[in-house]
């Protein structure tokens, strides 16, 4: 069965299985770990916590931190949801397996609040399961139905926090969804055993904005599963332990692709005609973040079986 497991300042805390009572708790773990990786390297100590007599802590009473710790690599896969293809106006049968990066800089806590850059105007939201790497995966390594589970070692909720006017003009995402605090991350670190990615496909991703529930899909809907996209990086991209992989977002984002009719006119103008006309659209849009939004994100299975937790973030505007 899974281990969730926090991050606060002073340490790495294992949450007891306790369905049937209001109030979890949680238990210490007695590591040295100071980094993701460090901690997955020592699954004998989460163990011995989740085993231990210690009645351990309320989960309300920790100050949760983000379970990936910085500096690690943040890779993320684009359109890779039947539902969020087709929305943005893609074919969802050719639509290629394809990655960008974000800055590790962009990694916060799932109850941190998401700070818009005063030049960003329209700012948006993509729920998304991250994986976090446990094994060294270097170049031309191959990855099998039989050692995935080795390379991924933990499950974690994602947001991944975009500046839509940014994003499209330049044709690139790096910038666009690099900014601090862009990755809310956790509050869980759920550390998979053996047969919890045979149900990675039943999970299923939710977000809300103030309450309205805005993304609503199983992870079923996935184009391209976990055992694909590593095989693909394998090709060019090393991943360590600690690293994290975003997976895509379903339907439900503000952005949505325009009428056809509307994208063919669109095709036939002047960039810089067509862009501004686009923004000036886009700006009357009511499901772009505003400043004071509250922004829930949650991924579990139906049955609760596999719950990777609910974050909280609070939409500020930099001054």
């Amino acid at each position: 069965m899974s281990v969730n497991v926090l991050r606060t300042a002073d340490g790495w805390y294992a949450v007891r299985e306790q369905r049937a009572v209001r109030v979890q708790r949680a238990v210490r773990v007695q590591t040295a770990a100071a980094t993701t990786a460090d901690l997955l390297a020592d699954r004998d100590a989460v163990t011995a916590a989740v085993n231990s007599t210690d009645p351990g802590v309320p989960v309300a009473d920790l100050a949760v931190l983000s379970p990936v710790t910085p500096g690690r690599r943040v890779v993320a896969q684009m359109a890779n949801f039947v539902s969020h293809a087709a929305d943005a106006g893609l074919d969802p049968e050719s639509v290629p397996l394809a990655f960008f990066r974000k800055a590790s800089g962009s990694i916060s806590g799932p109850y941190e609040d998401i700070v818009k850059p005063a030049h960003v105007r329209l700012l948006d939201y993509e729920v998304e399961i991250g994986l976090v790497v446990g094994a060294t995966l270097p170049v031309g390594a191959k990855v099998t139905t039989a050692n995935l589970s080795d390379h991924v070692a933990a499950l974690v909720v994602t947001n991944d926090v975009s500046a839509r006017d940014l994003q499209l003009p330049k044709t690139q995402f790096y910038e666009a969804k690099s900014y601090p605090t862009f990755t809310p991350t956790g509050p869980a670190l759920v550390l998979l055993e053996e047969g919890d990615l045979d149900r990675f496909a039943e999970l299923r991703l939710r977000l809300w904005v103030n309450g309205e529930l805005r993304q609503d899909m199983p992870a079923s809907d996935m184009i391209y599963r976990p055992l694909q996209a590593l095989r693909a990086l394998s090709g060019f991209q090393r991943l360590d332990p600690g690293d994290l992989l975003l997976t895509g977002t379903p339907v439900g984002t503000a952005l949505s692709a325009p009428p056809k009719p509307v994208e063919i006119l669109g095709s036939l103008l002047p960039a810089a005609t067509k862009w501004r006309l686009f923004f000036k659209a886009q700006a009357k849009n009511p499901k772009y973040l505003r400043d004071g939004d509250l922004v829930e994100a949650a991924v579990a299975t139906e049955d609760g079986t596999l719950d990777l937790g609910r974050q909280r973030t609070t939409v500020r505007y930099a001054r």
